[in-house]
C-alpha cells in the first residue's frame, strides 16, 4: 500500500514550443507495483498548457482545482474543480489553464504508456 501527498512525487517540468507552465507527478506507478494503470497530478501554472497531442490509449481526468479547458473536437469546453472528462485513444486534446490560479488535475493511464 501507498498513501502520500501528490506533491511528494518527484516533479518534472515540461519545457518546449508546444507547451508551457506545466509540471507532472507520477502520484502510483509502476515503481509502485501498480500493473494495471498509472496515476498522474498535472499542475498548470497561469496561463500553462499542455501541447495539442493525440495518443493510442485512452486516460480519466478528474479536475481537482482551478479553471481551464479541454480542446474536445475543435472546441473549447471550460472546466473547473469537480469535472470530469474521458479521452478517448487516438482523440487529439489540450489542456489550458485559464483562471487566476494553479489548474490541477489527475490523470489516469493504462499501463504500457509512458508515465511521464
Amino acid at each position: 500500500m501507498k498513501i502520500i501527498n501528490y506533491s511528494q512525487a518527484e516533479p518534472k517540468e515540461f519545457i518546449g514550443e508546444t507547451v508551457k507552465g506545466v509540471t507532472g507527478h507520477v502520484a502510483i506507478g509502476k515503481a509502485d507495483g501498480a500493473e494495471n494503470f498509472c496515476m498522474r497530478v498535472f499542475e498548470l501554472s497561469e496561463n500553462g498548457y499542455t501541447p495539442r497531442h493525440s495518443h493510442e490509449w485512452e486516460h480519466e481526468i478528474f479536475f481537482h482545482s482551478g479553471k481551464g479547458e479541454v480542446l474536445c473536437d475543435e472546441k473549447w469546453i471550460p472546466v473547473e474543480a469537480g469535472h470530469v472528462a474521458f479521452i478517448p485513444g487516438n482523440e487529439e486534446h489540450q489542456i489550458r489553464n485559464t483562471g487566476d490560479n494553479q489548474l490541477v488535475f489527475v490523470c489516469l493511464i493504462p499501463s504500457g504508456a509512458p508515465e511521464l
